[in-house]
């Protein structure tokens, strides 16, 4: 029976603020095990509660399917890694936003049944990064999903997961029988009240949904006049830290599965490195490493695996306790809002090393997640590893990982275009295949997904990262921070597979170094100017475009710096796999050096914030003489960095006179 509800006989419904609220149930079948809530999220699945041969069973006795009239609320249209507004707009505070949170998942399971040929999906997860208002938002979707006949919904115990072990779970959990997930989560944006939230929706080969999905989600949004969910005479919910293996049934077509949030990530993390190999290797003497987990989902998987699986003490480990607010830092693992690790590796700010710091007494490798930990930092002791270098770094050593080595190497590798490109010298003296994308990781779905989604040309095992510290393979269809701290391990101890046994062993500063002298440094950085407004964003980049990029726009004129624009353009892609079309992807201004070494800026809006709008300036310059590759990068390309702003007139057009984040 589907009945007709008001927006009054909700109000109870969305005023509940606990994760476990009365459930309406009659006990079908008992387990030996007990239900309890707890206040923490496990933190690895050994100590997770487990249901015994048979599972618990509860049932709601008294839940009725309702069609809630709506109407549409303008604003969702997802970015680049799915739709992210204030926590305030999501909860509907405002009356102009009342149900704006189901709206988006009605439209998104509306566009989802269309892409499935007219047909509900049957299986989905539904997990989150643990930030404010997760919680909450997880019962209103398990309610949602219900009404609108998911057969079954797969909740992690703790309701936490990481955006990577989603990514895994779709792909591995009973044969790869999810249709797709609905992930909550703004990455790496702050959480809390008045900071932001999100949610994203990934595909059933766990790959993020692409824009002709996400497009349809917009449009649908514009028309949408009810949505489904289901309400009882007591409010129903989910006890989302009950035992592992608890089905709560909604109706008698719904299901939700209380699922373990790691075995399959574990798992397939597994097949890609030698755990064994580096279980000893970590007891050698002189190694250690550290772990900022940024109170974000990645820190008890980093947990699990760092020192459950590898027996690494917990020391190696810092802020992996997931927190609603992170701890009220900025849970993004760069140079500026990682600063905690960074000053501990040694560093200063600038990412040179600190010379008041004896390095020997530091850790042999830092890590950090941002907070759905699918991002990572990668710095040793007195040496930051930028994402491009990492990213080229590992591509060299693809010996030192096993996922690699099985298959004689990587069949293809990709990076987004505003990386630098030291993958690209790589890639050719490596006889790779090298792709250059626009920025999101969708993009790399299709090329990992090439033979697997179309049938066509198999570049797996494939590598691919992008310049926003992200670095991944195809063991998942997500980028994944752990994935390149263990990467970055087994470079190690390959490196130091000769290396005496009490003997200091071989760095990361010595690979970083070592790479430079082949190759040649790349050096890079970003200048990010977030919050601006959005009209003032829009109005730099359209005389960027008018003065450099139109057919009869004029190349600027050389001034004392020596610095000379030579080239510009507009990226666009067609991609390889699909023959899509993006568009408008970041404009590119190329420089030359008066000594003739060739330079790059690319100036692009970001589509990962929530309010305003982020400018993103990307330097890179060129430098193949070892004697002068120790800069610090952020010195290296101040004199690029001036004579771009003075070309740009972004201080006059957005009135900001330095970069929020430099890194």
């Amino acid at each position: 029976m589907i009945m007709i509800a008001t927006r009054r006989s909700l109000v109870h419904a969305r005023s509940f603020n606990t994760m476990f609220i009365t459930f309406s149930f009659v006990l079908m079948l008992c387990s030996d095990t007990t239900l309890s809530t707890t206040e923490a999220f496990a933190v690895g699945s050994r100590n997770a509660r487990r249901g015994s041969l048979f599972p618990t069973k509860y049932s709601s006795t008294t839940s009725s399917v309702m069609k809630i009239p709506t109407k549409p609320i303008a604003g969702m249209k997802p970015g680049t890694s799915g739709l992210r507004k204030k926590v305030e707009v999501w909860q509907g505070i405002d009356e102009s936003n009342t149900h704006y949170l189901e709206n988006f998942i009605q439209s998104l399971l509306d566009t989802a049944s269309d892409k499935n040929g007219g047909k509900v999906p049957e299986t989905m997860i539904v997990a989150g990064d643990g930030r404010y208002y997760n919680n909450e938002a997880i019962q209103i979707i398990c309610r949602m999903l219900a009404g609108n006949g998911v057969k079954n919904v797969w909740v992690p115990q703790g309701g936490i997961m990481s955006t990577p072990a989603v990514s895994a779970a779709i792909r591995a959990r009973k044969g790869g029988s999810a249709d797709g997930a609905i992930v909550l989560t703004a990455s790496h944006n702050p959480g809390g009240p008045g900071e932001d939230f999100g949610i994203k929706y990934n595909l059933a080969f766990g790959q993020p949904a692409g824009e002709d999905f996400t497009d349809d989600v917009y449009e649908r949004s514009l028309r949408i006049r009810s949505f489904k969910t289901i309400q009882g005479t007591q409010e129903i919910a989910v006890d989302l830290n009950a035992t592992i293996g608890t089905m709560y049934t909604l109706t008698p077509s719904s299901t939700v599965f209380i699922i373990d949030p790691f075995e399959e990530y574990v798992a397939v993390l597994k097949s890609c490195f030698d755990f064994e190999k580096l279980r000893e290797f970590v007891k050698r003497p002189g190694f250690s490493i550290l772990f900022d987990g940024m109170h974000g989902a990645g820190g008890p998987f980093a947990r699990r695996v760092l020192v459950d699986d590898l027996g690494l003490p917990g020391s190696c480990l810092l802020r992996c306790n997931p927190l609603p607010d992170f701890g009220k830092i900025h849970p993004d693992p760069n140079l500026t809002y990682a600063a905690l690790l960074v000053k501990k590796m040694g560093l200063l700010p600038d990412g040179s090393a600190d010379p008041e710091v004896d390095l020997s007494s530091l850790p042999t490798l830092g890590a950090a997640n941002d907070g759905d930990g699918d991002r990572n930092l990668i710095a040793g002791a007195g040496c930051f590893v930028t994402p491009s270098d990492s990213l080229a770094i590992i591509c060299d050593n693809w010996e030192a990982i096993p996922h690699f080595t099985k298959a004689g190497g990587p069949k293809g590798v990709a990076r987004s275009m505003p990386s630098s490109a030291a993958l690209d010298v790589v890639a050719k003296a490596r006889n790779i295949p090298c792709f250059s994308t626009p920025t999101g990781w969708k993009y790399f779905g299709n090329l990992m997904s090439s033979k697997e989604m179309f049938d066509q040309t198999d570049y797996t095992p494939f590598l691919c990262g992008e310049e926003s510290f992200g670095t991944g393979s195809d063991h998942i269809r997500e980028k994944d921070g752990l994935w390149a701290a263990l990467a970055w391990m087994s470079i190690l101890m390959k490196a130091n597979e000769n290396t005496l046994h009490n003997a200091p062993l071989v760095s990361v500063r010595d690979i970083v170094s070592t790479h430079w002298a082949t190759y040649g440094r790349h050096y890079y950085c970003r200048y990010d100017y977030e919050g601006v407004e959005s009209t003032a964003a829009i109005r730099l980049v359209e005389l960027i475009r008018s003065r450099f990029i139109t057919p009869d726009a004029a190349l600027a004129r050389d001034d004392s710096s020596g610095i000379t624009l030579i080239t510009s353009e507009e990226f666009s892609y067609t991609d390889p796999v699909d023959g899509s079309v993006a568009t408008n992807q970041g404009i590119i201004l190329e420089f030359q050096y008066p000594n003739g070494d060739p330079a790059r800026v690319v100036i692009r809006l970001s589509g990962t914030g929530s309010a305003g709008a982020t400018i993103r300036m990307y330097l890179e310059r060129f430098e193949d003489d070892v004697a002068k590759q120790g800069e610090a990068a952020p010195v290296a390309l101040e004199s690029l960095a001036n004579r771009a702003l003075s070309l740009i007139k972004l201080e006059e057009l957005t009135g900001r006179i330095a970069p929020t984040v430099i890194t």
